[in-house]
């Protein structure tokens, strides 16, 4: 029931993202625009040119972000854990940095595919190091050593962009984490990875299950818990490193769409990774269109929004489920 809820709130969003923005266009307008556009009609240009390329990537980049960040907290057992912890959104940054200073590259077309490659070197960076040693791969020396690549990479990031002023002017509009001027070909580019990062998600959840039962436990119910995890940790590349490189490090929608599919549908992994995905397009793409509408006939950056949006509704759902534990 949760479920055909939440798709029908998600066609909502997705109706509203093509209707609404510096312009807004009737909703017969949006459907003409679609199925018989007339050419020169601004208002059909706006739908099809503008509006369709990054509600799609909304729609794409929300679903892996959703299912990304349900991954993380499952696979590390922490309820605060979200893509960026395994050093993805760092390592995508890090590589979009070198791509803008050292070759150049301006547009987001250039930097798709060294967004995903820097995402996918610092999570098998950071897997590497964490099987090192007898016990293997634990969460808490993925976290403990995510976060030490995090910060790596985040100060080598700083030193460049306090001694250059021109990438930082570069930098600075993909940092911020945008579904704006982002052509169809940034999203055909990596929806592939995220078809197959989503199908190993959905095909995660029994082990999620078992892994938070711990690992002596899952090993006592027939799971292998190294390649478990490595599973899981794979799908989080594909899934994470395809949305970073679309739309720039939108970091909360994996923190916070997790704990409210947790709250709908209770600690089952194979629910809450299925809901995630439905209510990660919901946030971001939500988030995208109050961003068009505060500040017409400019706009605020959807990483900026989601923030503000999530924020208060992730507050909520703690004291809640504080309150029920209770």
């Amino acid at each position: 029931m949760a479920a055909l809820v939440i798709l029908g709130v998600l066609a909502l969003a997705l109706l509203a993202s093509l209707m609404w923005g510096a312009r807004d266009i009737a909703v017969g307008q949006v459907w003409a625009a679609l199925v018989d556009p007339v050419a020169g009609d601004h208002d059909h240009l706006v739908v099809r040119d503008l509006r369709v390329p990054r509600t799609l990537i909304g729609l794409v980049a929300g679903a892996a972000l959703g299912a990304a960040g349900a991954l993380m907290q499952g696979v590390t057992r922490n309820p605060i854990a979200d893509p960026g912890l395994l050093g993805i959104n760092s390592g995508a940054s890090l590589a979009v940095l070198a791509a803008i200073s050292g070759l150049g590259v301006t547009s987001v077309s250039g930097y798709v595919w060294f967004a995903f490659a820097g995402a996918a070197v610092a999570a098998l960076v950071v897997y590497g190091a964490a099987a090192l040693g007898w016990e293997g791969v634990t969460p808490v020396k993925l976290a403990l050593i995510g976060a030490a690549f995090t910060a790596t990479a985040t100060s080598i990031i700083t030193v460049v962009l306090l001694t250059d002023r021109q990438t930082l002017d570069d930098y600075r509009f993909w940092q911020v984490g945008s579904l704006a001027n982002r052509p169809l070909t940034v999203l055909a580019g990596v929806l592939p990875f995220v078809v197959v990062g989503l199908l190993l998600a959905l095909a995660s959840g029994r082990v999620l299950n078992a892994l938070a039962l711990g690992d002596d436990v899952a090993r006592g119910l027939g799971q292998d818990v190294t390649r478990g995890r490595l599973l899981v940790v794979a799908a989080v590349v594909l899934l994470c490193g395809s949305a970073v490189s679309m739309v720039g490090p939108i970091a909360f929608v994996g923190l916070a769409v997790p704990h409210l599919a947790r709250a709908l549908v209770g600690p089952d992994y194979r629910w809450i990774v299925v809901l995630s995905m439905l209510l990660g397009p919901v946030l971001l793409l939500v988030a995208d269109i109050a961003g068009r509408l505060v500040a017409r006939p400019g706009e605020v950056e959807a990483g900026l929004v989601v923030a503000v949006i999530g924020a208060p509704v992730l507050i909520a759902i703690v004291r809640r489920s504080r309150g029920i534990a209770a």
